[in-house]
């Protein structure tokens, strides 16, 4: 086993991952075509809804729009938009910066939503603990919950794992 990496720093905890292989590992994190946003599609595909991707025309560059029912689907990570439920854990080290670059995240999330509500624009957020980790809902309530905003007419909808705090 390999000794872990010393940051240096008082009071730092120990980095099991050499700094190499931590700028590597964070390279590698996708903004687009995740594997939550992948799912998300799959089902929609399977209920035979048709929809565009990352349309740059629009506010936040939605992950899927769905333009005949004027609906925008955002697949928010729970650790990169700070979301309270159990897969959001803050990280121990660098803590300010990790607050701050959430905190931006999260202006910038509610923005792209109100700026898509003045171009007469709905927007879903699903998060990600909703698709996996302990507290994922059902396939069926997941679908459900989909359709019914889809075909709906509210402005704005969340989905989230069960338990889990209002973002």
């Amino acid at each position: 086993m390999r000794a872990p990496f010393r940051t240096g720093r008082p009071g730092a905890m120990v980095d099991r991952l050499t700094p190499d292989q931590r700028r590597l590992n964070m390279s590698r994190v996708r903004a687009k075509h995740t594997r939550p946003e992948m799912t998300v599609r799959r089902l929609l595909h399977s209920l035979g809804f048709r929809y565009r991707l990352h349309r740059s025309d629009l506010p936040g560059r939605p992950d899927i729009v769905l333009p005949r029912y004027r609906a925008t689907i955002f697949v928010h990570g729970c650790f990169w938009h700070g979301h309270d439920c159990s897969l959001f854990r803050m990280p121990a080290t660098r803590t300010e910066f990790w607050a701050a670059k959430i905190a931006a995240n999260r202006r910038r999330d509610g923005d792209a939503v109100l700026r898509l509500r003045d171009r007469d624009w709905r927007s879903l957020l699903i998060w990600e603990c909703a698709l996996r980790g302990r507290g994922r809902l059902p396939g069926d309530t997941l679908t459900d919950r989909i359709t019914a905003f889809i075909v709906g007419d509210a402005p704005f909808g969340a989905i989230r794992e069960e338990g889990a705090a209002e973002a």
